[in-house]
């Protein structure tokens, strides 16, 4: 704790000084996930990239107490060793607590937890006078909720308590092979109503197949089985096997899977985006190329490359949340305006349901009559035309789209509202006594961090070192996306993990 106090004393001091001149400035985290390329300039950041240590756990109150460059799976490791694990697990290793928390992050536990944040105590907040504030959902609630999904707008969140629970070998993963829409959203719905099961999620991979995934934890694989594994190189990607199992049955399939390649099921391919890299680079797609290939093809390596490269620009990239009475409608919109498969399904419990939550960006979580209590997120990714006006259109349709439905999307990603239509969907009169009260009212807003900013893509483009004929040529831009990353120092940390 000493090491950690004097790092944020710094940081205090620092913010202390911003605020006395009144001046806006960036935090500088160190290797990130964000779907946003960060510019680090040294004149106006705090650099926080020394938080990343687990600080505590404490098996008896099932908490950890974690700075917020701490990822994922380290925190996983950490909480392992005392027999525990955390309530939600972001799907990425490099995925931090502090974004999680920050960012508005949710995995498939989060159908019975709620988001990431919702799993978190209290944290350790320096707020931008330079005062260091602790806040939790019962001591000044404003400033815990109001910090959660605020972007770091609210605040620099310096340290976060977080809940586990306790850890089992292995997820009973079943496999529900479904031939509609409309019996994937019942089926989902009924998993998330079993107390029973911890994990559910799904995978549309065609109108005519979808699969839902339900996790039980379990100590053991019964007699006679045998594990399945997703993080070893020689292991399948996660969302082939479960096509390739699931194909062509009615009934469910059954698989016992070590919990912690559960938990990062994901990471190789990063879902199946890394797909669209193999068809970028012309680059047959089999278990030998992907083989050969793995170390590329974790989203650590992944999101670096995406950015250096200037690819984020061409994709569509969203993850939107809509109430389960509207969500046949939404999927038949997809399919008719985007035909992008597959599609993530994800159930995540936004209904919070203390007053006490009413506060910040998300404060209508806390009121049941604005908020359903589940809703379901669906992951739309996949590459977009190739006509950047034709990109931002239909990224504004989603917008539209999920609004007129009464849903959110999740502000991972670049928004393309205007502000007069972002502010429609989120709660701008608390979000702004939360940041008045704190000091933080001359900071850039969230909708300032999340909107496109077509500036910083002309200084990314000005400053990279790519000749400007090859920046948008094929496969030039990737291939100087990977070099990057490997110049990053995302490849070694890879090859380390």
């Amino acid at each position: 704790m000493e090491a950690h106090n004097l790092a944020v004393a710094g940081i205090s001091k620092r913010l202390e000084d911003f605020y006395a001149r009144r001046d806006a400035f960036r935090v500088y985290h160190g290797s990130t996930n964000s779907t946003r390329a960060i510019q680090k300039d040294g004149k106006k950041i705090i650099d926080t990239s020394q938080l990343n240590h687990v600080l505590a756990v404490d098996k008896a109150k099932k908490t950890a107490l974690v700075e917020p460059n701490v990822p994922m799976d380290r925190l996983v490791e950490a909480a392992l060793k005392h027999g525990l694990v955390p309530l939600v697990v972001m799907e990425f290793p490099g995925i931090t607590v502090g974004g999680g928390f920050s960012g508005s992050a949710g995995e498939s536990s989060s159908g019975r937890h709620g988001p990431f944040d919702s799993t978190v105590n209290s944290i350790e907040i320096v707020i931008p006078n330079g005062e260091i504030r602790r806040a939790s959902k019962t001591e000044d609630p404003d400033l815990f909720w109001g910090a959660a999904s605020a972007f770091g707008t609210v605040g620099i969140v310096t340290l976060l308590e977080v809940q586990l629970q306790d850890a089992t070998k292995y997820v009973e993963l079943t496999h529900y092979p479904v031939r509609s829409f409309a019996e994937a959203s019942q089926k989902l719905q009924e998993q998330v109503a079993d107390p029973a099961v911890e994990f559910v999620d799904g995978i549309v991979f065609s109108p005519g197949q979808t699969v839902i995934c339900a996790g039980r934890l379990v100590d053991a694989v019964p007699s006679g089985g045998k594990p399945r594994r997703y993080l070893g190189r020689s292991d399948p990607w996660f969302y082939l096997d479960v096509q390739k199992r699931a194909a062509g049955s009615s009934s469910p399939v059954v698989d016992y899977v070590p919990l912690v390649d559960y938990l990062f099921r994901w990471d190789r391919g990063g879902f199946w985006v890394a797909r669209y890299a193999y068809r970028y680079f012309l680059t047959p797609f089999n278990r030998i190329t992907r083989y050969a290939l793995d170390t590329f093809m974790h989203a650590r390596v992944m999101y670096h490359a995406l950015h250096k490269s200037g690819l984020s620009d061409t994709y569509i990239i969203q993850d939107v949340g809509v109430p389960f009475d509207a969500v046949e409608a939404f999927y038949q919109w997809l399919h008719e305006t985007l035909h992008i498969y597959p599609l993530w399904l994800c159930p995540i419990r936004v209904l919070r349901y203390t007053p006490d939550a009413a506060h910040g960006l998300h404060a209508d979580f806390a009121d049941a009559t604005k908020t359903p209590e589940v809703m379901l997120n669906f992951g739309v990714w996949g590459p977009g035309p190739n006509n950047y006006d034709e990109l931002v259109r239909l990224n504004r349709l989603i917008e539209h789209k999920v609004h007129e439905l009464g849903g959110k999307k999740t502000l991972y990603a670049q928004a393309y509202y205007t502000e007069d239509e972002f502010w429609e969907t989120y709660n701008k009169p608390a979000y702004d006594a939360v940041r008045k009260k704190f000091h933080a009212d001359h900071l850039p807003s969230v909708y300032d961090k999340v909107k496109v900013d077509e500036a910083a893509k002309s200084k990314a483009k000005e400053q990279s070192r790519m000749p400007s004929a090859l920046r948008t040529k094929r496969p030039f831009q990737g291939l100087y996306g990977v070099y990057k990353a490997w110049r990053g120092g995302d490849y070694l940390l890879q090859k380390q993990s």
